[in-house]
This record gives C-alpha cells, structure tokens and sequence, in this order.
C-alpha cells in the first residue's frame, strides 16, 4: 500500500539504496585503480603548466636580452662592414690599385710600407 499523502504536498517513490544496485560503471569509477589515475593526470597537469610558466619566463628573459644586448652589436657590424665595402669601391673607382684589404681593414701600401 502506498504511503499516504502528506498536507500540501506530493508523495515521491522512495528512493533506492545505491549500495545495494551498483552498476558496473559505478564500481568501476569508484575503484582504486581509477583513484590514482586521476590522481596521477592531475599531478602530470600540474607539473606541466609549472614547466610551461618557467620556460615562458626563461624565454622572455632571452628573448629581451638578445634584444638589448646582440641586436645592436649584428647592426654595427654590419654597418661597418658596408661602410669598408664603400671605401673599398671607392678607392677603387678612384683607381687606386694599392689597396689591400686585411682582416676586415683597408690598408693603402704606403701605411703597410710604413709598418
């Protein structure tokens, strides 16, 4: 027989023990097996998303130093180069012939008599 009706409200089915029908999907999530997997997925996330904070930091602290530091130097040297290709072509449309080029510097044959 149904229980009877309380005032102002409705009678629900009582509900079921869980203990008493688990399914396989339920004892399965709740094994110990599945326990230390998540718990392990978890540590790896964890550790993952330190490592990834630490190399981000460790790639800015490069990446500004290369820019302060190497960019500017790339730069000169390059503008002296250009600036030793210029003298040279210009000593040579001049038609000086005693120019010699050493180590990345020009030397006219009276500076190399003289040393």
């Amino acid at each position: 027989m149904a229980t009877p009706a309380r005032k102002g409200g409705i009678s629900l089915p009582e509900r079921r023990n869980p203990k008493k029908d688990d399914g396989v999907l339920t004892k399965i999530s709740q094994s110990t097996i599945v326990a230390k997997g998540k718990q392990y997925s978890s540590d790896t996330m964890f550790v993952t998303k330190k490592l990834l904070k630490s190399t981000g930091k460790a790639a800015w602290i490069f990446g500004t130093t290369f820019l302060i530091l190497v960019v500017p130097l790339i730069i000169e040297m390059d503008r002296d180069q250009q600036l030793t290709e210029l003298e040279l072509q210009q000593a040579n449309i001049l038609g000086t012939n005693n120019v010699q080029h050493l180590n990345g510097q020009l030397f006219y044959c009276k500076d190399l008599q003289k040393k």
